[in-house]
């Protein structure tokens, strides 16, 4: 539909959909950590003692160290897949910082088993 002038509005970019999974990646990321930092405290809470060939108290956060690598390396792969460069580091950045948070949390929920 044209104005009183027969002006158009401009067509909905074509990267609408792909800034939309750009957004919805950044939860998906989120969930990710937040399931990778469930399954470890899980198993140290559980009673494992060795992670990654190390006995050490302290171990398990290296495990929770991995958590966050595949969370960072998750975050990059989807806010790449979505093709869109506006706002990347934006969404990267907001990805991480959230995976970051999650990890903490488990970090601190870790402490009565390290301690």
């Amino acid at each position: 539909m044209g104005d009183a002038h027969g002006h158009t509005a401009p067509p909905a970019p074509a990267s609408a959909s792909a800034s939309a999974w750009g957004r919805w990646a950044i939860p998906v990321v989120w969930a990710l950590a937040a399931v990778g930092s469930v399954l470890v405290v899980a198993a140290a809470y559980s009673g494992r003692r060795v992670w990654f060939g190390d006995d050490a108290p302290g171990a398990v956060y290296v495990a929770l160290g991995m958590v966050l690598a595949a969370s960072v390396i998750a975050s990059m792969a989807l806010q790449l897949a979505s093709r869109e460069p506006h706002g990347f580091v934006g969404r990267v950045s907001a990805s991480i910082a959230g995976a970051v948070v999650v990890v903490a949390v488990a970090a601190l929920a870790l402490l009565p088993v390290v301690l």
